[in-house]
């Protein structure tokens, strides 16, 4: 079955660009032009579309203004926008409803790779509920505290970009979404950005300032009351394990953008986690109780309630929000790395080790234990189990630290 794609803009000669452009696609894809919002909208109700590549500013109706219909309407539908830098303020009002930015004049790999890498992500996830849930998702929840923090800070005659960065930092959804946006190719960074402290300072203040406080892009948490999951612990564990996953990386000698890699897929592995709990609460609640009565890991408790794992949840949304391949693939599989095939030492054993030191605690046991949640099979199809000493020392440094400042 062909990708349905649509593609909308208001300059019929830009249309006509696009359909010789991506002739050769046509085998894989059923592609729809139309040069107006209205007609677009006309269209979807007819049939589902897979993607949707919309002009930014457009007469009639805008581009923020369609895509905004079509994640109300039709949330399942992969949303990209193309736009100049010269509308940087229309851009901004978008970035709650389009999933990834491309800036205008759009190179043709760029959008094949970006559209088909997008399709593909339809193979990782295939609940089809979750899927609309998550294609809708414009920001994931911070905690409360935190969110306060950042919008006073914002607020203060002489703005701190490293203490807004550093706050970012401290928060899963924040952290996410700031990266989402800086790593746009509206932006036209040359090279992937993983800290949030340069994130601020790449976007700048007046950008981050109008974000959060006029855009609204984060959201505080909402925690029920009969509601069992706790997002502190989870933020906690995701940081510490990015912590552990980069001095991992940079004691095995990974250049300093992979070990950059290695730290933020630490800090976004569980992200999935978050996703669940902020939509399905009910459910999770359900899977932090039959992990707990049952004795089974998270992830099979998931599977058994949603028939799909954090792992793919998270995965799928920073896969739609334009996040790096290695860090989408880390995402994936951090709890089942055989799956992937892979014959070296790359991030992705870097987080899962990290993952399960971290969970493993400050305990001091023999390195020679068997750590539970870390997959030796794995580390011995790539001959890696001799550093596991070196590694185990990493975590239970790292994590008596982290508790020492607790």
């Amino acid at each position: 079955m062909k990708t349905q794609i649509l593609f909308v803009d208001d300059d019929t000669l830009i249309l006509q660009g696009l359909n010789r452009m991506l002739r050769p696609m046509r085998d894989t894809w059923e592609m729809t032009f139309v040069d107006n919002g209205f007609e677009a909208l006309a269209q979807m109700a007819k049939k589902p579309f897979d993607v949707v590549v919309s002009d930014m500013r457009m007469q009639e109706m805008s581009g923020v203004e369609l895509l905004d219909k079509i994640k109300k309407e039709y949330p399942q539908a992969v949303r990209i926008i193309l736009s100049g830098q010269s509308e940087k303020e229309d851009i901004l009002k978008s970035v709650k409803s389009a999933h990834q930015y491309l800036s205008k004049p759009c190179d043709p790999g760029a959008l094949k790779t970006t559209i088909n890498r997008a399709v593909a992500l339809r193979d990782l996830l295939r609940n089809g509920r979750l899927r609309r849930i998550i294609s809708g998702m414009g920001s994931l929840p911070s905690i409360p505290s935190l969110y306060i923090e950042v919008v006073e800070q914002l607020n203060l005659p002489e703005c701190s970009i490293r203490r807004v960065g550093e706050t970012i930092a401290n928060d899963l959804g924040m952290t996410a979404k700031i990266l989402q946006l800086v790593n746009s190719a509206f932006f036209g960074i040359p090279r992937h950005v993983s800290d949030t402290t340069q994130a601020v300072s790449f976007l700048g203040l007046d950008t981050v300032k109008a974000l959060i406080l006029s855009i609204g892009i984060f959201s505080k948490f909402e925690q029920s009351a009969s509601f069992h999951f706790e997002i502190e612990p989870l933020l906690r564990h995701s940081i510490k394990t990015g912590a552990i996953a980069k001095e991992m990386a940079i004691k095995e000698n990974f250049s300093k953008h992979l070990a950059d890699e290695a730290f933020m897929a630490g800090v976004l592995h569980d992200v999935g986690k978050l996703v669940l709990a902020a939509n399905m609460p009910e459910q999770y609640d359900e899977i932090l109780e039959r992990a707990g009565t049952q004795k089974i890991p998270h992830v099979e408790a998931e599977q058994q309630v949603l028939g799909v794992t954090h792992s793919a949840v998270g995965a799928y949304l920073m896969g739609l929000w334009g996040m790096p391949n290695t860090t989408v693939e880390t995402i994936a599989f951090h709890h089942s790395p055989m799956d992937y095939p892979a014959d070296s030492l790359i991030p992705l054993t870097i987080v899962h080790v990290a993952d399960g030191l971290e969970h493993y605690g400050n305990q001091s046991a023999s390195p020679e234990t068997p750590i539970p949640n870390i997959d030796y099979r794995y580390l011995d199809k790539l001959g890696l189990t001799e550093r596991m000493p070196l590694w185990h020392k990493i975590g239970v440094q790292l994590n008596l630290e982290g508790k020492n400042d607790e």
